[in-house]
Parts: structure tokens; C-alpha cells; sequence
């Protein structure tokens, strides 16, 4: 998979087959529509296109109270479009500039002039261009007269998915982990760099990798407490406990912490970059009379998570 950073570089790309959109969380409905794309290009014999946008149109156009959570950083997105097929990647900067664009001259500018696309794959409900004006009649209409084909995505096969992002944001939010996960086709993960904390943990016992997401921007569930797959930079895939949340019994601080606990692990892993795969919301984060009272639980914690791993294998 190639990423072009622009259009400075897009000549390279033999009859694009193109379709467009931000993509936030790559779930089963962004994959279906890869799908239709990847198809589509090898029938023709062009390459299968994303052309999307980074930052994120909101971020731009309301700086001030944008309110986005991504359910995937940058890196993350990337990562997943390289598993489905897709050959090429177009990241356009989205500036107010860009955002004043007409349908029909994003369409003259970018996709024909710059591009030189050979057919555009769109969902039924796309809009696009200044005021939201272009859409799929549009783009039927014009389709003709610039030389590129068009196929659309109806809405019984868009809607036979049912699938959205607000959709999986609100699940996440909501602590409904498997409802998200089922709605992204894998587990939604954390992913950040091991840091030194208070180091509290390992003398309760539990000793814990304090994550750093590096992003203010990602989309986190509710305080508690989760069962996750940790992935080791080394590929290794183990089990573990998420603790989200400002530590209520040790701490006053109103900051979100985010503390990973590998079940029968022992090494160092400050400095690496964990992914971690939240799979179960165990229970809230609560404040506790004691610490001993904190430990008890922790070692419920520890208990149920054994199990659910035992039962889930």
C-alpha cells in the first residue's frame, strides 16, 4: 500500500479507482465499501484508491469546539487500510481553503486534472464541496462529460451492514465493548508508549504499565475496568487487566490515567509501544475505604479476568 502525502506524486497511480471519505475506525462498513473498490479495480485494470483527509474537517472548520474523539489515531487508520487490499492512499491537507471548493471544482481540480481518476465508487448518502452540494446525482451528471465511470453503493448494501461510526463511538463511550468490536470486525485498542508512573502498583502486588497515547484526540470508554489483549512490539499477544480512570482510593488528581496489568508476566517493557485490545468491561472505577480494601478487589479483578480468558479461549 502506498500513502501520497498530497497530489504532488498521483500520476503514479495507474487508473485510479477512487472513493473518498475520512474513514474513522475502518469498521465493516468502510471495509465493505474497500471491498467494492478492490473489485471494481481489478476489473478494469486500475488501483483501488482512498483519497481522505487529514486533519479531520472539524478540527478545521470549528477549531474551537470541535469535540473530536477519533476512534483511531492517524497511525492507527493507517495501520488497518493496510490489512484490507488497498493499494493507494491520498492524504489531502484539509485547510479553510480547501473547504470553499465547489463539488464540480474539487471535481475538475482534484480528481480529473490532478488525478486523471477512472472511476469514483460512492456510497448512496456522500456529499461533498462547499454547502455539502455535490453528492451522487451530481457526480452521475458530470461523470460523462470529464470521461470517468461511477458506480454507487446502494443503500440496501450499505444499510444490509448497518454500521456507522457515530454508531461505534457511542458504544465505546457507553462502555459496550462487544457491541463495538463486532461493528469494527476487531477489537478497539488503546496504543501508547510504557512510562514510569508512581510505580504504586507493584507494591500492592500488581505491578503496572503506565500507557502514554501521545494524542489528546483519542476516543477513550468510560472509567473502570477491562479485560485486554496486550501486543508486545515483539508480537507477543498477552492477557491482561485496563485500569482507566484517576485512581480515587491513592489519589486526589483529576487527570485519566491508563494502567495495564499483564497477568504472569515479568520484564521491562518502559520505552515500548504496547497496543492494547479492550475485550470486557469488567466493572466502574470506584473509591475504596483502604487500600487493603482496593487490594481485595484487585484480586477479584484478577480472578474474573482468569476466567473470562478460561471460558473465552
Amino acid at each position: 500500500m502506498r500513502i501520497f502525502q498530497g497530489l504532488d506524486r498521483v500520476k503514479e497511480i495507474k487508473n485510479p479507482v477512487l472513493t473518498i471519505g475520512t474513514f474513522d475506525g475502518v469498521h465493516l462498513g468502510h471495509q465493505k465499501i474497500i471491498s467494492y473498490l478492490n473489485e471494481t479495480a481489478k476489473k478494469i485494470g486500475g488501483e483501488s484508491t482512498l483519497f481522505t483527509f487529514y486533519p479531520h474537517p472539524k478540527m478545521v472548520l470549528q477549531p474551537d469546539n470541535h469535540g473530536i474523539k477519533l476512534i483511531q489515531t492517524q497511525e492507527e487508520k493507517l495501520e488497518k487500510l493496510e490489512t484490507t487490499g488497498l493499494q493507494n492512499i491520498i492524504i489531502q491537507p484539509f485547510t479553510h481553503d480547501f473547504s470553499q471548493l465547489t463539488a464540480n471544482e474539487f471535481v475538475e481540480e482534484f480528481l480529473v486534472e490532478k488525478l486523471g481518476v477512472k472511476h469514483l465508487v460512492i456510497g448512496y448518502d456522500h456529499h461533498f464541496g462547499k454547502g455539502r452540494e455535490g453528492n451522487i446525482d451530481f457526480l452521475k451528471k458530470v461523470a460523462p462529460q470529464f470521461g470517468f465511470g461511477i458506480t454507487e453503493i446502494s443503500a440496501e448494501e450499505i444499510d444490509e451492514v448497518n454500521i456507522s461510526s457515530t454508531k461505534i463511538r457511542n458504544a465505546i463511550q457507553n462502555g459496550n465493548i462487544e457491541i463495538a468490536n463486532s461493528f469494527l470486525g476487531n477489537p478497539f485498542s488503546l496504543k501508547g508508549e510504557v512510562v514510569k508512573g508512581k510505580q504504586l502498583g507493584r507494591t500492592f502486588g500488581f505491578p503496572t504499565c503506565n500507557i502514554d497515547l501521545k494524542s489528546d484526540l483519542k476516543l477513550l470508554p468510560p472509567d473502570g475496568i477491562y479485560t485486554v489483549h496486550i501486543l508486545t512490539q515483539n508480537q507477543q499477544k498477552l492477557e491482561g487487566i485496563l485500569s482507566i480512570g484517576t485512581n480515587p482510593t491513592i489519589s486526589n488528581q483529576s487527570n485519566r490515567t491508563i494502567e495495564a496489568y499483564i497477568l504472569d508476566f515479568e520484564g521491562d517493557l518502559y520505552g515500548t509501544i504496547l497496543a492494547i485490545e479492550l475485550l470486557h468491561y469488567i466493572r466502574p472505577s470506584e473509591k475504596f475505604n483502604s487500600i487493603d480494601e482496593l487490594i481485595q478487589q484487585m484480586k477479584r479483578d484478577e480472578e474474573y479476568t482468569r476466567n473470562y480468558f478460561n471460558n473465552n479461549v
